[in-house]
């Protein structure tokens, strides 16, 4: 059953990366105007669930190392989402979603080194593979193709990214995935709320619409996301999470007329078997 939240997890942030871009997409919203309001928005959308499941939230989840954790996970988070939706707002969507597939390689291999339970060698064989294959689908003319607004949050995936999984596994050997939600998006949204709400245009009652609904998917993506971390590790969460770009691939040239590509397509099919090999063997 612990299946459930990493394929749970997948669809939601499909759909919301799918509405994403047409938020983004609208005149008035910029990737600040987007980011400003959201923050708030998830706080809000957490604290509720966090009213109605009530996990434990105290002081001792700040004490010693956990302190720092916290604040690197936080400051992670703000970094991450700034540069993901500066090129969101630029590139394809289909494009954003297999890139960040590529942070799964270095994470899969720190992740293996780091966390001994984390070593079963067909799984990091099968993630790895998946993970691999995006590679080959973006490799033409002896080139990685990639337009140049993304090619930050490209490095900043392979190079920053898989510490920010490895540290929110650590904290969550003691936190609550909804706790830790709550308190990484409130401390975010004090941050970067205020600041980027200067830059904001008024949004239109359809765009602020389309925002409510995209935090939720994504709010509830990410507690599932975390719970699939302290249920089957961070390695097969990871494999089985590879559904996501694959759901979002299809949604773009379904909804947002993007186009197909073979390659591509491959690619996602070597995902698929993976995460059916994993889970059947």
């Amino acid at each position: 059953m612990s299946v459930i939240f990493p394929i749970g997890a997948a669809v939601l942030q499909a759909i919301s990366f799918t509405l994403d871009k047409v938020v983004l997409s609208f005149k008035k919203i910029t990737y600040r105007t987007y980011v400003g309001i959201s923050f708030p928005l998830m706080f809000i959308i957490t604290l509720i669930i966090f009213f109605i499941f009530q996990p434990p939230l105290n002081f001792s989840l700040f004490s010693g190392k956990l302190l720092y954790l916290v604040i690197a996970s936080v400051i992670l988070t703000i970094i991450t989402n700034l540069i993901f939706y500066r090129a969101l707002d630029e590139d394809k969507i289909s494009e954003m979603e297999i890139i960040s597939l590529l942070g799964n390689i270095p994470l899969i291999i720190f992740t293996s080194f780091i966390f001994a339970s984390e070593r079963n060698y067909l799984i990091i064989f099968l993630a790895l593979l998946a993970s691999c294959s995006v590679v080959w689908a973006h490799w033409k003319g002896h080139h990685f193709q990639i337009i140049k607004t993304t090619k930050l949050f490209l490095f900043w995936t392979l190079l920053i990214s898989p510490f920010g999984a490895i540290i929110t596994k650590s904290l969550l050997a003691v936190w609550s995935p909804i706790s830790l939600e709550l308190v990484r998006v409130g401390i975010v949204a004090l941050i970067l709320g205020p600041f980027f709400l200067r830059f904001e245009r008024k949004a239109s009652v359809k765009a602020f619409l389309l925002l409510i609904a995209t935090n939720i998917l994504t709010t509830v993506a990410w507690i599932l996301y975390f719970f699939s971390y302290q249920k089957i590790g961070i390695i097969q969460t990871v494999l089985i999470f590879s559904l996501q770009p694959l759901l979002v691939y299809f949604a773009s040239i379904f909804f947002l007329k993007e186009k197909l590509h073979w390659k591509k397509f491959i690619s996602f099919l070597i995902i698929l078997a993976a995460i059916v090999v994993a889970r059947v063997v």
